[in-house]
């Protein structure tokens, strides 16, 4: 029969194996949130820039977002939603409601305020740039709403 230090260790090596598998997992979560943040900022930076689609394809994506819109009996549909870093003022002008808001865009936001611009508003679309969260109470990310009904 084993004996009593066998089945039941110390405390001292209990609280030992604790602490280990604590530091372990704190470990862990450094990591992990470290690829995070990484991948985070390789998204920002690559919505940072322009898209690359041509003309035909940004109008053939705006078709299919707003037919399926329609089809599910909506007349609105937010077409994006993109960190507040992608306005040169972190968002405060689209928050602010002020007039010229859309001069703080790049990348790929500006994008589609230029397609709606260029195409959508024509044909009696509406665009809407607003912040739609606010983490620790400061603006967060920022929502593009396209809407059609009255």
């Amino acid at each position: 029969m084993a004996g009593i230090d066998d089945l039941i260790p110390n405390a001292t090596q209990i609280r030992k194996e604790a602490a280990l598998k604590e530091a372990e997992k704190a470990d862990q979560y450094v990591r992990l949130a470290a690829a995070a943040e990484a991948e985070k900022l390789a998204l920002i930076e690559r919505l940072g820039k322009p898209s690359g689609k041509s003309e035909e394809e940004k109008i053939q994506l705006a078709s299919t977002i707003i037919q399926r819109a329609v089809r599910n009996g909506l007349t609105d549909v937010q077409v994006y939603r993109f960190p507040n870093t992608l306005c040169t003022d972190k968002g405060r002008a689209i928050n602010q409601m002020e007039k010229g808001w859309e001069n703080t865009l790049i990348g790929i936001p500006k994008e589609i305020f230029q397609l709606w611009t260029d195409y959508l508003q024509p044909r009696g679309y509406r665009i809407a740039y607003q912040i739609i969260d606010f983490p620790g109470g400061v603006p967060g990310d920022v929502g593009i709403t396209i809407s059609w009904g009255d």
